[in-house]
């Protein structure tokens, strides 16, 4: 058992070291952010900053958590491409406000016990929406553009692995529930992605 909760812990940060890498490859190799949900991209970042501050108050396991700050840099980075290559980046100030609020909030939410548990509640909620955005921007474009489906699939990875060590070590059942909700999603972006993807082949 400890060694299969030392190769979860490890492979998961191994691989989330390199997650974002992917996409942010396809977005710079394409020149394009063309398949990306912004509003995607904003609520799975909301949903680590809260993620992150509920781990980090219950003082868990460091392994069991320390990917979230390297995800939380790499979709800054993605976030900052996508507006290069949207060629408005004078639209970035409302959002880069809006990643400030959540920051701000990280502080507000250890104040009472009850609202730091009903925020990672919430960030189940906010963690789906941003799958179901990026499913709804493929439906309605039926063109995967950039989108990587090699860093969904790393993704899906990464959940099916933090089951594992949740239920090894936490055993916490909100975060159980996070986690086998995201790997579904993750499972089914990444199918979407890869169905678009021949679908574009097939017309070429």
């Amino acid at each position: 058992m400890e060694t299969l909760l030392w190769l979860c812990n490890w492979s998961t940060l191994g691989v989330c070291a390199a997650l974002k890498l992917p996409q942010i490859s396809a977005v710079l190799g394409a020149r394009s952010s063309r398949g990306i949900s912004l509003p995607s991209l904003l609520l799975e970042l909301a949903g680590f900053l809260v993620f992150l501050r509920y781990q980090c108050y219950y003082e868990y396991p460091l392994l069991t958590y320390l990917e979230f700050p390297i995800l939380i840099a790499q979709d800054l980075i993605l976030l900052l491409c996508v507006f290069h290559f949207n060629g408005d980046v004078r639209r970035a100030a409302p959002y880069i406000i809006r990643v400030v609020s959540c920051v701000s909030a990280w502080f507000i939410l250890t104040l009472q016990q009850w609202i730091l548990d009903l925020a990672m509640n919430l960030c189940t909620f906010i963690s789906a929406a941003s799958k179901f955005a990026q499913l709804q921007y493929l439906w309605k474009s039926r063109d995967s553009g950039a989108v990587s489906a090699l860093t969904w699939s790393l993704a899906s990875y990464t959940c099916a692995a933090r089951i594992m060590t949740t239920l090894m070590t936490t055993n916490d059942l909100t975060i159980l529930i996070r986690f086998v909700i995201m790997l579904a999603l993750n499972i089914w972006v990444t199918a979407t992605i890869l169905h678009y993807r021949k679908t574009d082949i097939k017309s070429e």
